[in-house]
C-alpha cells in the first residue's frame, strides 16, 4: 500500500520552497511572548508582562480583551486552556466551557422541530464560562491581582476604537440584533439612522460591562481589605459573578428574552481542572484537551500518520493530499460519534481511540487510489478489551459492522445515507469555518499558555444589564443518540465543542504552542501546521501562513436545525489557489470534488521554543487581524 502511495508522487511533488518568504515577519523574544485575535489585545499582555507578571497573568488580560472587543467572542462564552507548570513540568488542561441549563433536554428542542438547539438566541446559551475561568487560572497559577490584569480590558470597555472587521460584522448582523433589546441598546449606537453600528474608527462605549467588571474587582477589593489572601480574594470576584447580584442580573436577562439559565445553573458549574490527553509522534509529545473537545481527532491523526512517511511524499503532494485527507476523515468519523462530556454516562471509549494498535487499524484502511466516501466510526472497544454496546445504535444509522476483515473490523455503510453535494454553499462553508480566537503566551520563567475560547460573538444576546454576550455553545449538542450517544443534550453537561489549543513538548520541554479559529477545521489546521514544522522543516511564520487542505467529510459540530444542514459532503477537498494542475487533476480522478481558495486556514497563532539560543520564535497568521509582540 506505501509503494503504491509513493507512485503518486510523481503526479505532484512539492510546491513548497524552504527559502519562501513569508507575508509577516517571525516574532522574536528573549524573555516573553504574547500573541492573539487583536492588535490592542496583545498589548494588553504585553503591558501585563512589562509590569512583571508571568504569562499566565498576560493570556488572562489578552482573553479579557479580546473578550471585550467582541473579537468572535464575548465574556459569556467558554474559555479552553493549556498551561505548561515549569515548576511541576506538567501540562495542566482548564475546562472552562459552561454547561446546558435546567430544562434544556433532548425532548425540549424535538417540541420545537429542531433536530439540534438553536443557532443564536437565549436558547443557544450555556452557563457563561470564560470569567470564571479566568478567575482560575489567574488564582491558580498567575501572581497578580484581578484588578491588575483587568485593567485594560476595562479601559476598552470605557471606550476604544473600534476596527473595521468588528464594526462592520455588527452592521451586517443588525437584523438579528434588534431582536434583542439588551444586545441592540450596546451594539447600535445609531439605531434608526442607514449605518446602525459603530463606524470603524469610533469610539466604542460599553458601560453595562465597565459595571460588571467594575464589580468583580470591587469584589477582590474588598476582600483584600478584610485580610484574603490573593488567591481568596479573586474567587470572591469569581463568587459575585456567578452567585451576587452579576448573577442575578445575568439571570434576569437571560429569562426575560426566552432563555433557561436559574441560579442554581450559574451556581452548581464548576470549572475543572483536568489531565491532558496527549500521544507521541516521533519523539514530540502532543497535549489536548479531553474528549469533550475535537482535540484528540488530531491526536488519532497522528497516530494513523506515523504509519506513513509524510515527507518523502513531499508538502503538499498528490499522495500526502490524499493521505492527510484520508486520515482525518477516519478521525472525524470516531470524533462525530464516540466524544462527549467525560462527567456523564455513558464513559467514551478514549483509551482505544487513541492506542496505537487502533491507529495500525484505521491506516490499514487507506488505499492509495481513491477516496473512501463511505468511511465511518470505528470499532475501538477491542482495543480496550471490551464489546462495543452501540452496534445497534450504529446499525440505526445505516451503518454495519464488517465481519468479512477480522483484521480491520469497522463500521461500513449498509447504503449512502449522506447526500452527494457538488459544490459547497456560502452558508454551509460558514458554518464548516466559524472562528473565535486563540492567546498564545509564554515566559523566560518557563510558564507556556495556549487558550482557545469562544462563546457570544456576534450577533449575541446580551444578557440584561450586565453588557455580557451570552454563549451559542448549546447548538454543539445532538437531539439524536444515533448521532452520537456521548453528546446528547441534557441539563448540567457540557456539549462536544470545536475548540483546540495543543501544546507539544520535546524532550521535557516546551516546543511548540498553538491555537487556530476556525469551527470544525481547528484541528485540521492545527495537524498541518505541526507536520510543517515536524516532517518539512519549515520556520514556525513559514508554518501559519503555509497552504492548507480541507475536508468536508464530517458532521458540522455548528449551525442549522436540521439533519441536513450538519451532513457530511464526502470527497469534498478545498485546495489553495497555487495547487498546480497536475495535482488538481490526480486528485480529481480519484474522486475528490475540489474547491479553491488564497485562504484555506483559520489564523493561526503559535510560540516555537529555540533552546539552542535560548529565545522565542513567534507566529502569527497573515489573514486576519491575529497580532504579537514580543521582547
Amino acid at each position: 500500500m506505501k509503494r503504491l502511495l509513493l507512485l503518486l508522487l510523481c503526479v505532484g511533488l512539492s510546491f513548497f520552497s524552504m527559502s519562501q518568504q513569508t507575508q509577516k515577519p517571525p516574532l522574536h523574544g528573549k524573555h516573553w511572548m504574547a500573541i492573539t485575535g487583536k492588535p490592542l489585545a496583545a498589548t494588553a499582555g504585553s503591558i501585563i508582562f512589562q509590569q512583571g507578571g508571568n504569562a499566565v497573568d498576560a493570556a488572562c488580560a489578552m482573553l479579557a480583551a479580546t473578550c471585550t472587543m467582541w473579537d468572535v467572542l464575548s465574556w459569556g462564552g467558554e474559555t479552553q486552556a493549556l498551561i505548561y507548570n515549569p515548576k511541576t513540568g506538567k501540562v495542566i488542561a482548564i475546562n472552562a466551557l459552561g454547561m446546558a441549563p435546567t430544562g434544556a433536554t433532548a425532548e425540549f428542542f424535538k417540541s420545537k422541530g429542531m433536530n439540534f438547539p438553536p443557532e443564536y438566541g437565549p436558547l443557544a446559551a450555556v452557563t457563561p464560562g470564560t470569567p470564571g475561568g479566568l478567575c482560575y487560572m489567574l488564582a491558580e497559577y498567575g501572581t497578580m491581582s484581578l484588578q491588575q490584569v483587568l485593567k485594560p480590558a476595562m479601559q476598552l470597555a470605557s471606550g476604544y476604537p473600534i476596527e473595521a472587521q468588528t464594526a462592520n460584522s455588527i452592521e451586517r448582523a443588525k437584523g438579528r440584533i434588534k431582536e434583542w433589546p439588551y444586545s441592540k441598546a450596546v451594539l447600535l449606537p445609531h439605531a434608526g439612522q442607514k449605518r446602525e453600528a459603530p463606524e470603524a474608527g469610533e469610539i466604542f462605549v460599553q458601560k453595562d460591562l465597565l459595571e460588571t467588571l467594575t464589580k468583580m474587582v470591587e469584589a477582590e477589593q474588598q476582600a483584600l481589605k478584610t485580610k484574603k489572601t490573593r488567591k481568596q480574594a479573586i474567587y470572591a470576584a469569581y463568587d459575585r459573578f456567578y452567585k451576587g447580584d452579576i448573577a442575578k442580573e445575568f439571570v434576569r436577562g437571560c429569562q426575560e428574552q426566552g432563555g433557561l439559565i436559574t441560579m442554581n445553573d450559574l451556581a452548581n458549574w464548576k470549572v475543572k481542572e483536568e489531565e491532558p490527553l496527549h500521544t507521541n509522534y516521533k519523539g514530540i509529545d502532543v497535549y489536548k484537551l479531553q474528549q469533550w473537545t475535537q482535540g484528540p481527532a488530531m491526536l488519532q491523526c497522528l497516530n494513523i500518520l506515523e504509519n506513513f512517511d509524510l515527507k518523502k511524499m513531499g508538502y503538499n503532494s498528490t499522495a500526502y493530499i490524499h493521505t492527510l485527507y484520508q486520515a482525518m476523515n477516519l478521525s472525524f468519523a470516531d470524533r462525530d460519534f464516540y466524544y462527549g462530556d467525560p462527567y456523564f454516562p455513558p464513559q467514551g471509549p478514549i483509551r482505544g481511540l487513541l492506542s496505537k494498535e487502533y491507529a495500525r487499524q484505521r491506516a490499514s484502511l487507506i488505499g492509495a487510489d481513491r477516496n473512501d466516501d463511505k468511511a465511518g466510526p470505528g470499532d475501538p472497544y477491542p482495543f480496550e478489551g471490551k464489546t462495543n454496546p452501540y452496534t445497534e445504535l450504529l446499525k440505526q444509522r445505516g451503518l454495519t459492522i464488517d465481519t468479512t476483515n477480522r483484521r480491520n473490523p469497522g463500521f461500513l455503510p449498509a447504503h449512502d445515507a449522506r447526500a452527494m453535494i457538488a459544490t459547497p454553499d456560502s452558508l454551509y462553508l460558514d458554518r464548516l469555518h466559524r472562528g473565535t480566537t486563540s492567546v498564545e503566551a509564554a515566559d523566560e520563567s518557563g510558564w507556556v499558555v495556549s487558550i482557545t475560547p469562544s462563546g457570544g460573538w456576534i450577533p449575541a444576546c446580551i444578557a440584561g444589564r450586565t453588557g455580557v454576550g451570552m454563549s451559542q455553545r448549546m447548538q454543539s449538542f445532538v437531539t439524536d443518540p444515533t448521532l452520537n450517544p456521548f453528546n446528547v443534550v441534557e441539563p448540567g453537561k457540557r456539549p462536544r465543542v470545536t475548540l483546540t489549543p495543543t501544546l507539544a513538548l520535546k524532550d521535557g520541554k516546551p516546543f511548540l504552542s498553538f491555537a487556530v479559529q476556525g469551527g470544525d477545521t481547528q484541528d485540521q489546521n492545527l495537524l498541518q501546521c505541526f507536520l510543517n514544522i515536524v516532517e518539512f522543516g519549515m520556520t514556525v511564520q513559514q508554518a501559519v501562513e503555509a497552504a492548507n487542505i480541507n475536508t468536508n467529510q464530517l458532521w458540522l459540530s455548528l449551525g442549522g436545525t436540521k439533519v441536513s444542514d450538519r451532513r457530511p459532503r464526502p470527497g469534498q477537498l478545498l485546495l489553495h489557489n497555487s495547487t498546480p494542475q497536475n495535482v488538481r487533476t490526480a486528485l480529481q480522478q480519484m474522486g475528490y470534488t475540489l474547491s479553491f481558495d488564497d485562504r484555506t486556514s483559520g489564523p493561526i497563532n503559535a510560540i516555537w521554543f529555540d533552546w539552542k539560543h535560548g529565545s522565542f520564535w513567534g507566529g502569527s497568521s497573515n489573514h486576519g487581524e491575529d497580532y504579537g509582540i514580543g521582547w
